[in-house]
């Protein structure tokens, strides 16, 4: 072989490896883009869902102690995210701030109608309908509490929309890792097609399948890891162009749910890049000559 055939055989291969790996890179770029945004989808459920919660009224004679007790005990159950005490001082404020102007002015000489509350705010895996029903029939219990305010409706809305969604994010999501898997098995397969020759040679001098394999498999690895460090290095530019567009993101993201998305892409791209080049170089180890032409 010529030199000139040495240097264009190994800008084919050069080419091969390239076009093979950004192949690669870009599968598990899509797919760790939609593994973001199921995240986020996730990450902004909690947040809507957290955001449920009862106002507590309670009784107009009822002493503040009882109230602050009350307040510690809510503070202490597992379902309980956070808690605020509103007085009745407060509450007429709010209203005041709501209406634009002193509510306490109509009243003239009358007493303050409103009441004391507490605004409760749930952990959202305690955010079903069924959980919650549970827990207002348990406070109802106090006499100290007049009546619980809640949007039921809204909270089966809510649910029910987060479910479907989840459901639809889990079947788009399996497709897509199936199609993930199935493009990147073509890719290298392609990319051993174009040395099946080679693995001809080497059988014929008396290589082993084990040492023809070897660094097969290691040039497969080495394209799913890079693949994979690319896709993480645009997906890290894309999630920080995005924050920096939309401040809001930030709210709703998971920082270790990012970083075990960045890692889980690498292991994917190393166990896939692996996996797939020993599949496809199974079929050239076992091919007769005719079959290398097919």
């Amino acid at each position: 072989m010529t030199m000139s055939e040495k240097s264009s055989s190994k800008r084919r291969m050069a080419g091969s490896y390239f076009m093979s790996l950004m192949s690669i890179t870009l599968v598990l770029f899509l797919l760790g883009v939609f593994a973001l945004l199921m995240m986020h989808a996730r990450s902004l459920s909690y947040h809507i869902k957290e955001n449920i919660g009862f106002e507590i009224v309670m009784n107009s004679n009822v002493k503040e102690a009882n109230i602050l007790k009350l307040q510690e005990e809510l503070d202490a159950m597992p379902a309980v995210k956070s808690t605020e005490y509103i007085t009745k001082d407060e509450a007429i404020r709010r209203l005041s701030d709501d209406l634009g102007e002193d509510f306490l002015q109509w009243l003239g000489n009358e007493e303050n109608p409103l009441l004391p509350s507490i605004d409760v705010r749930f952990n959202a895996d305690y955010t079903h309908p069924d959980s919650l029903k549970v827990i207002e029939q348990q406070l109802l219990k106090n006499k100290d509490i007049k009546e619980i305010y809640y949007q039921k409706s809204l909270v089966d809305l809510i649910n029910q929309n987060v479910n479907r969604i989840g459901l639809v994010l889990m079947g788009v999501s399996l497709i897509l890792l199936i199609i993930a898997i199935t493009l990147i098995r073509n890719t290298i397969r392609l990319s051993i097609y174009s040395k099946r020759f080679l693995v001809r040679s080497m059988q014929l001098v008396g290589a082993t399948p084990a040492f023809i394999r070897r660094p097969f498999i290691k040039s497969g690895i080495a394209q799913g890891f890079f693949g994979a460090l690319l896709a993480d290095l645009f997906l890290a530019l894309l999630l920080y162009g995005l924050t920096k567009r939309i401040p809001e993101l930030s709210f709703v993201q998971d920082y270790k749910i990012v970083i075990s998305i960045f890692v889980g892409i690498v292991v994917l791209g190393v166990l896939l890049g692996g996996l797939s080049t020993r599949i496809a170089l199974r079929k050239y180890l076992r091919a007769d000559v005719d079959q290398l032409y097919a």
